[in-house]
């Protein structure tokens, strides 16, 4: 017999007794469904958290902070009594810890480190409030334009660095408060930032809104103001206004920025060396890394249920199987007296395994990728409206082939033990058989 022929008669076979077979693959289905909707969960957070990288920073810049010393522990860790005060430590920003401020000559260290292609210093601006005319004043937050970060535009363009003029882009949701029509509508209107100094004088500037940024989990800026250099040069100095330029060059970070073409093992490298300075690196990698970490452990117990299914299933082949062998005794018989080898008798048994295998794992990913972008369409406009861009069930191609491929060879490995009671056969014996 042919190797087509055994294929032929394989798919044939596996529908001769129809109901045993249906439930064998609805069994398949509920593991394969499974695997395939939680793999999907998996694909689309991640791929989400990718995405919004960018908005994060750069790939080639870490945040570099000075751990503050403490007794009886690591630096910055807060230990069981208290601690002296330092006047030069600032809030790490997590409730009990400090960072040393960094100062002008750590800035001058770190951009000596091996490595160090630049360093940025990372100043906090605290302005009062966001206002058009006379319009009503509105709290706001102000961040930077960093290099290699990027913010999702409802309308016109980020704020230039390299401007004389101050420029700022505004979150859409300060677009109606503000009194603006439309997104559009604010572009190239003039918008005043007020920040309070030292002295407790308010100082007001004035800035061109150039755009209007999407709300994203992962905004440079969080729902706050978007502005270029020279606004923030501007709004620094208004604030700093009455302190000395020592406690005004105090920062809780600094941005590194570093080889882009740089490896895991040279970041790691660069890493050390600035420990060696006092000072801890971390890169964005860094700081996503725990959370796709946890996506991937939920995604990972979730699996294993399917799985589970699965090997439920396993058994549902292998009594389908031996049942068919059962009934199908004088005809394994009468093929291995016509000269069909125990190899190829084998072949025809584990086919019809894989076969079944391929058709519950098929139907269930084909069902699992319409329910699951169902589900996605109908959690994008209601519960998860508020993370634009979030597609939480999305399939891959691949995984989707993974599936399908693990879920037949889970099959295949069910049909051997039948497959090889069949091969085993003796003709003569089989032939007898009532």
């Amino acid at each position: 017999m042919r190797t087509t022929d055994i294929v032929t008669s394989a798919v044939a076979n596996t529908f001769r007794s129809k109901t045993r077979t249906i439930l064998t693959i609805l069994a398949i289905f509920v593991g394969a469904f499974t695997l395939t909707l939680t793999s999907g969960l998996g694909t689309g957070i991640n791929a989400y958290i990718d995405d919004t990288v960018s908005g994060v920073g750069a790939s080639d810049a870490m945040t570099v902070t000075k751990n503050a010393e403490s007794e009886g522990g690591l630096p910055g860790q807060a230990s069981d009594g208290p601690q002296e005060y330092d006047p030069n430590t600032v809030s790490g920003g997590i409730p009990g810890t400090t960072v040393s401020a960094l100062t002008p000559d750590d800035i001058d260290t770190i951009g000596d480190v091996d490595g160090v292609l630049r360093v940025d210093p990372v100043r906090t601006i605290s302005p009062d409030y966001i206002v058009v005319g006379d319009g009503t004043k509105y709290e706001a937050s102000v961040g930077s334009l960093i290099p290699g970060q990027t913010v999702v535009l409802a309308s016109g363009a980020e704020p230039d660095p390299d401007a004389t003029e101050y420029e700022v882009t505004i979150p859409v949701t300060y677009v109606e408060p503000l009194g603006f029509a439309d997104a559009e509508a604010a572009i190239g209107e003039t918008v005043t930032v007020s920040v309070t100094d030292a002295e407790r004088t308010p100082h007001t500037i004035d800035a061109t809104v150039t755009g209007v940024a999407e709300e994203a989990i992962a905004s440079p800026t969080g729902s706050g103001l978007l502005v270029n250099t020279a606004f923030e040069d501007a709004l620094f100095a208004a604030q700093s206004t009455g302190l000395t330029a020592e406690q005004a060059n105090r920062y809780a970070s600094a941005t590194v920025w570093f080889d882009p073409e740089a490896t895991d093992a040279e970041i790691t490298a660069l890493k050390d060396r600035l420990a060696d300075e006092g000072y801890t690196g971390t890169t964005i990698a860094d700081q996503l890394g725990t959370v796709k970490t946890i996506i991937d452990g939920i995604v990972l117990v979730l699996n294993a249920f399917a799985v589970i299914a699965l090997l439920a299933a396993a058994f549902g082949i292998v009594n389908t199987l031996y049942m068919s062998v059962q009934e199908r005794t004088r005809e394994i018989g009468l093929m291995k007296a016509m000269g069909m080898g125990s190899g190829r008798v084998f072949s025809l048994f584990s086919l019809e395994a894989a076969f079944l295998g391929f058709l519950g794992s098929a139907v269930g990913a084909i069902i699992a990728m319409a329910a699951g972008s169902a589900i996605s369409t109908a959690l994008a406009g209601g519960l998860l409206a508020d993370l634009p861009g979030l597609t939480l069930i999305a399939f891959d191609p691949v995984s989707i082939a993974t599936v399908i491929v693990l879920v037949m060879a889970i099959a295949f490995l069910a049909g051997t033990l039948p497959a090889a009671r069949a091969a085993r056969a003796d003709p003569v014996e089989s032939l007898r058989y009532e």
